[in-house]
């Protein structure tokens, strides 16, 4: 037992570190793209700003205007350092270092009048900014504004500005994923490793393994599934089990028999006569009749077995069974009876199927009915259905048995008595017949005593 413990620890151990493991990489991977995406996205209008923060797109169109308005009104550029004051200075969102005139030469800068630059040519470098000023279509002058190679303030400002939101979302980014991997293992990893280390104990073999009911309701309607699969998994088990015993022992009964009788007459112990052989054959009768059994109701649960339906009386086959079964009614005292039916019992049923049903059903009412005692049959007709039941006054059935009586191989004496409780499969052919052809079986017992076993047919 505690082999088996520690062995289902050491598999939700394992499947707890996997699912961790699975489930952390997923998350990190969610948060990777999501940081990847919002860096390619920063790292875009970075490039943006590199490639055009130097263009002369930043100069004021009023700074322009007023430069070649002056150059139109005055057919020079005379007297220019009268607009220095209105251009704007060098920090200016206008910003503008040197007016050129066409051939080059220094006219004017930011710095004022008596800038040493001034009657001097400037030669435009590859890094500058420069926009031509016009009048009447001609280029007349020129507005520079040397670089050194770097983005301006504002545009640094700008993006160190984009650089915190972006450092800001990674971080909660990073938190969230903390916060819903431990959420995840808490109150999803540990339930579903449990599952899958009671789901390797099944595939084992260890069909009692079972999980505690925890969690989520997704989780718990899981867990209850498992349970609930692992449950039919273990009774089917057991069912085969028990039928693989309950086989070999209605085999070893009659071969027991066959055999002794052979190996009598073979050592001279019963002669050679009729009736030694006679009872041996008995028994190879009913070797047939139980391998026929266990083939017709393999067939019906299979539904393998083909059926012959046609609408017939179920009243007169029910009058039929009743007959075949009055002599050995007689012979036990027990009254045997149709007491009440309805004038229209016709259904679609295949007749012969039908017939072995209620066969089965009847026999099995007789054998535990007491000497002196009462079966009666009642057939009426509902809106969708016919319902025929077999009544008797006997001792009835156990409550806790009533689930099982429609099982293979199922006996009221537990003792395995072939005399009186037969092979036990005649209620579980009667019900797999029944079930097929798309009626259902049931047994209850009734209040003042012995047992009710009701078919219902539908139209």
């Amino acid at each position: 037992m505690g082999l088996a413990i520690n062995s289902r620890k050491r598999d939700m151990n394992n499947s707890i570190r996997q699912i961790r493991f699975r489930l952390w990489f997923l998350l990190l991977r969610a948060l990777g793209i999501a940081v990847f995406s919002t860096l390619a996205l920063f790292l875009l209008l970075i490039s943006y700003f590199l490639v055009y923060s130097d263009e002369f797109g930043n100069l004021r169109p009023d700074i322009i205007g007023q430069m070649e308005a002056y150059y139109l009104g005055h057919g020079s550029w005379e007297g220019v350092e009268q607009l220095l004051p209105a251009a704007g200075n060098n920090d200016g969102p206008g910003r503008w270092a040197y007016l050129l005139d066409k051939d080059g030469t220094v006219l004017l800068t930011t710095e004022g009048a008596n800038s040493s630059l001034i009657g001097s040519t400037y030669d435009a470098g590859s890094t500058d900014s420069v926009i031509e000023l016009y009048a009447r279509g001609q280029v007349v002058g020129r507005l520079v504004d040397p670089s050194d190679g770097f983005p301006d303030r504002r545009n640094l400002i700008f993006l160190v500005g984009l650089l915190f939101p972006f450092g800001v979302i990674s971080f909660f980014l990073s938190l969230l994923t903390i916060f819903i991997g431990v959420l995840l293992v808490q109150r999803l990893v540990n339930p579903l490793a449990e599952v899958v280390a009671a789901a390797r104990e099944v595939a084992n073999g260890k069909l009692d393994a079972r999980v505690a009911v925890s969690g989520p309701q997704d989780l718990r309607a899981l867990n209850e599934s498992f349970n609930e699969m692992a449950m039919a998994l273990e009774y089917s088990d057991k069912q085969r089990r028990e039928m693989l015993a309950d086989i070999a022992h209605e085999l070893r009964t009659p071969l027991s028999v066959i055999r002794g009788r052979l190996e009598g007459i073979i050592d001279g112990v019963y002669p050679e006569n009729g009736p030694q052989v006679s009872m041996a054959l008995q028994q190879t009768y009913a070797l047939q009749r139980l391998v026929d059994d266990l083939r017709l109701l393999t067939l019906a649960e299979t539904r393998q077995l083909q059926f012959d339906k046609r609408n017939v009386n179920v009243g007169n086959i029910i009058t039929g069974i009743l007959e075949m079964f009055s002599a050995e009614a007689e012979e036990n005292n027990i009254s045997l009876s149709f007491t009440e039916k309805s004038e229209n019992l016709t259904v679609e049923i295949d007749p012969q199927r039908f017939e072995q049903v209620l066969s089965n059903v009847l026999g099995n009412a007789l054998r535990y009915v007491p000497n002196g005692g009462r079966v009666w049959v009642t057939a009426n007709e509902t809106p969708d259905s016919l319902r025929i039941t077999v009544n008797d006054n006997g001792s009835g059935i156990p409550a806790e048995d009533l689930p099982f009586i429609f099982d293979r191989f199922w006996r009221k004496e537990k003792s395995r008595a072939r005399a009186s409780g037969g092979t036990g499969l005649g209620l579980a052919i009667a019900k797999q017949l029944i079930d097929a052809q798309g009626g259902t079986i049931e047994a209850r017992n009734l209040p003042e005593g012995g047992l009710q076993v009701v078919v219902t047919l539908r139209k």
